[in-house]
């Protein structure tokens, strides 16, 4: 429905909330196919789909951005993987 307006700019929120995996995979190659037509912003927790899509991802908790950067420097990021990616820093 969000396409047939011909929008310049498409704003999803959580598309893949509610999924299965297949589902996810099938919505994830579709997006990559149109953000080669459109400007998308992605709200989304599934990491490994946007992972998959993005080219610049800002982490936001609890409101605020916390870093913003390409999927790698999201990926290696230690605040980033401490706070949202579930891992702990180790102590030194």
């Amino acid at each position: 429905m969000s396409l047939a307006a011909g929008p310049k700019f498409l704003l999803l929120d959580e598309p893949m909330a509610g999924m299965s995996v297949q589902e996810s995979a099938a919505v994830v190659a579709l997006l990559q196919r149109l953000k080669r037509q459109y400007t998308i912003l992605l709200v989304e927790h599934d990491m490994d789909a946007v992972f998959a899509l993005a080219d610049r991802i800002s982490v936001l908790v609890y409101g605020k951005i916390l870093f913003t950067g390409t999927p790698d420097e999201i990926r290696n990021h230690p605040e980033v993987r401490a706070v949202y990616l579930g891992e702990e820093e180790a102590e030194a």
